[in-house]
Order: C-alpha cells, then sequence, then structure tokens
C-alpha cells in the first residue's frame, strides 16, 4: 500500500509551534491537492488546510486555524509541511497527510477524494 510519511509531531505548551513534514510516495504533478488533516479522539477526520500544487497554488483552511497554520511546499522534495503557531489544546489530533486522487479546479475539503494516507503524527497541546 502507498503511503505518505508523516514526522514533525510531539507535545507542546500552549501557544508554541510546531512543523509537521509530510513525505509524499511520489512526485505530485501540477493541479493536484495536497492536504493536512486531523482526526481527535472520538470525533471524524476533519480537513486542516488543503494546497493546490501549481505555480501560486491557493491554499484553504479550516476556520479553527486560520490565521495561525500555514501549509506549504516544496515539491522537488515530494515534501508537504505544516507550521502551527500559536497552539491550542484543540489542536491536539493525529495529523495526517494524503493527495488528491485527480486533479482539481479547487481543492475539495471531502476526505473521499484523498489518496496515500500514512500513518499520521501526533501533536498534543497542554494547556
Amino acid at each position: 500500500q502507498v503511503q505518505s510519511l508523516e514526522s514533525g509531531g510531539g507535545s507542546v505548551q500552549s501557544g508554541e509551534s510546531l512543523r509537521l513534514t509530510c513525505l509524499a510516495p511520489t512526485y505530485t504533478r501540477n493541479g493536484y491537492c495536497q492536504g493536512w488533516f486531523r482526526q481527535a479522539p472520538g470525533k471524524k477526520r476533519e480537513a486542516v488546510a488543503v494546497l493546490k500544487i501549481a505555480d501560486n497554488g491557493a491554499a484553504q483552511y479550516a476556520d479553527s486555524v486560520k490565521g495561525r497554520f500555514t501549509i506549504f511546499e516544496d515539491n522537488a522534495k515530494n515534501t508537504l509541511y505544516l507550521q502551527m503557531n500559536s497552539l491550542k489544546p484543540e489542536d491536539t489530533a493525529m495529523y495526517y497527510c494524503a493527495r488528491s486522487k485527480y486533479t482539481w479546479e479547487n481543492c475539495p475539503a471531502d476526505l473521499n477524494r484523498y489518496q496515500f494516507w500514512g500513518q499520521g503524527t501526533q501533536v498534543t497541546v497542554s494547556s
């Protein structure tokens, strides 16, 4: 099974920062989307940030992380990042990355549109 590889999670205090890294299994061509998703205990997995791979590709964020998280990529290295600042306890979750199955004009938030899910990296924020 082809998977991405997430890393960079950890345990931090409220207000601190973390940078997550995702190594994609293959090069991502323009038009595809890559995203970060998270799942907290007892909750459904949700989209956190998605990025269209293109020149000046647009990023979209969940309302809960806007202004605090930044998604960016180094496609030459097949790597996707999530810079997380001003972390809050409610950001505690397992974080996953994935790539869209098809190209999109606007990146979808629907998890079913994505593939190459990794095992995730745990982020724990204490108050």
